[in-house]
């Protein structure tokens, strides 16, 4: 841009040449991603924000109680074709009690979902489509697909092109609540440091012997192992795959889910299915094995097929669903296309409403710290404290300024819930100071004559007149902001520390 051009960010040149506002929606642009999600438009993502012109339902306030407990987004790679606040915004326009995010092997998704889904009154569940390896219907696949390649080798044939779905039975999971999002996290770290990149390693004893009890499972879709034995060896093979979950996960944790893109093989399938849980005395539960938020994202999600099969369109054509029907769907849309299928529509409305939770609960906190002598936190730090407000201040008779201020602060961090933080990164600078490891406290922190008297920082607060509450307050949400410098040579030293 010129020298006699204003200053105008790049985002609002983008927006005025491609008729869109940064911060508005002209011709459907959303505002949370005016400027895309490139490095070069912003080091920091737009802050989510519900387009007012798009009308919301509330939970409960239609007439057939639906939750959508099967759906991608753009984080499932080359799968999902909707950003997960397109997902949200859909999902509250249509009423639905809770959505569920489920992509593959991954949370990736679920913060800008949370964010989204909060802003526009969605409640959100948390889930995952976890790929097994080695699962019994998979290996059934492998070994014929294997032996008709054989088979077209020895007639002097040119073997098949190698169906577009890696192999792996999926696994639908989800969290039953902040407990199970921290079972499902720790379950799916496991599996991805089992594997190597892009290829996880999951098996279903693993997975029961973090999770069980704290998630629910469902069958899932066409690569589930339930509906793919299904397909493969009948009924008999469905049973004994479904058993397999239900010794995994318990009875009271296993349904068998249900889902219709309009295929004609859809309700056959979903029959059989509806009558082995009949069996198994299993529940059966509505869903649209959601892929993207509405029928005009189809078009995207037909590209994105292409590319990950890595065959042009006309090549993929005879696998590629016959209509548009993989998008989030109304109570009441869903009731009428189950309706064969008594209380699989309500059962995911219970469970959904069961499940919810507000990410925001799952706000990891620190580890205890280790306090000598039976002490608590609290009582550790203002030890601490205090023996440096003497060395910096003098005896309290000495100071009286500086003393009110340290009790007040005390008084604050405490009120907070907070001393176990200073006191882990007190206990980084004294490593550092043993260690001879050049180390500064910067920005808010030194504000506090706390941080002062701890040797964090080296600006005295006091005599300097600096506020406190611009570094604490208890009007302001979550832990204060604590910056070290520490010299570049002798930092992975500290990081070993602190691990």
């Amino acid at each position: 841009m010129g020298f006699n051009n204003p200053a105008m960010p790049w985002k609002e040149l983008e927006g005025h040449l491609s008729g869109r506002r940064a911060t508005g929606r002209v011709d459907g642009s959303p505002s949370w991603n005016a400027g895309g999600d490139g490095p070069a438009w912003s080091r920091k993502r737009q802050p989510y924000e519900p387009d007012p012109s798009v009308p919301t339902l509330r939970p409960g306030s239609v007439g057939v109680p639906y939750a959508e407990l099967h759906c991608h987004s753009n984080f499932s790679f080359l799968d999902g074709a909707s950003h997960p606040e397109e997902l949200a915004e859909e999902a509250a326009r249509l009423g639905l009690e809770a959505l569920a995010l489920t992509d593959h092997d991954g949370l990736y998704g679920v913060v800008r979902f949370a964010e989204a889904a909060r802003a526009v009154g969605l409640p959100t569940v948390f889930g995952a489509e976890i790929t097994l390896a080695g699962g019994a219907a998979d290996l059934t696949r492998v070994a014929r697909s294997e032996a008709d390649t054989q088979r077209q080798v020895t007639r002097g044939r040119t073997p098949p092109v190698p169906q577009p779905d890696p192999h792996g039975d999926h696994l639908l999971v989800l969290a039953d609540g902040p407990a199970g999002y921290g079972t499902l996290s720790r379950a799916l770290s496991l599996g991805h440091l089992a594997g190597e990149k892009g290829a996880p390693r999951f098996t279903l004893p693993d997975l029961a012997s973090v999770g069980a009890g704290t998630w629910w499972v469902l069958t899932g879709c066409r690569k589930g192992s339930v509906p793919a034995a299904l397909a493969e060896e009948g009924p008999a093979g469905a049973r004994r795959e479904l058993r397999r979950l239900i010794d995994a996960f318990g009875a009271d944790r296993v349904m068998v889910e249900l889902w219709d893109h309009g295929d004609p093989l859809d309700s056959h399938r979903n029959d059989a299915l509806a009558e082995l849980a009949m069996r198994e005395g299993l529940g059966v539960v509505a869903t649209n094995n959601v892929h993207y938020a509405t029928p005009a994202r189809r078009p995207l999600a037909t590209a994105l097929a292409a590319v990950r099969s890595r065959r042009s369109l006309d090549e993929l054509d005879p696998w590629l669903p016959a209509a548009s029907l993989a998008h989030l769907r109304s109570g009441a849309e869903q009731a009428r296309r189950f309706a064969r299928y008594p209380g699989a529509v309500e059962r995911a409305a219970e469970l959904g409403r069961a499940l919810a939770f507000d990410l925001s609960l799952v706000a990891p906190n620190l580890p205890p710290f280790p306090c000598p002598d039976g002490l608590t936190e609290m009582e550790y730090l203002r030890q601490v404290v205090e023996a440096g407000a003497r060395r910096r201040y003098g005896e309290r008779h000495q100071h009286p300024k500086a003393w009110q201020v340290i009790d007040h602060e005390l008084t604050v961090i405490e009120g907070l819930g907070f001393p176990g933080y200073f006191l882990v990164v007190w206990d980084i600078v004294e490593f550092c100071r043993r260690a001879d490891i050049f180390c500064q406290g910067r920005g808010s922190a030194a504000n506090s004559a706390a941080c002062y008297a701890l040797g964090i920082t080296k600006a005295d607060a006091v005599s300097l007149g600096l506020l406190f509450e611009r570094f604490l307050s208890p009007e302001r949400d979550g832990p204060p902001d604590i910056d070290l410098d520490i010299e570049s040579d002798r930092r992975e030293e500290v990081i070993q520390y602190v691990y």
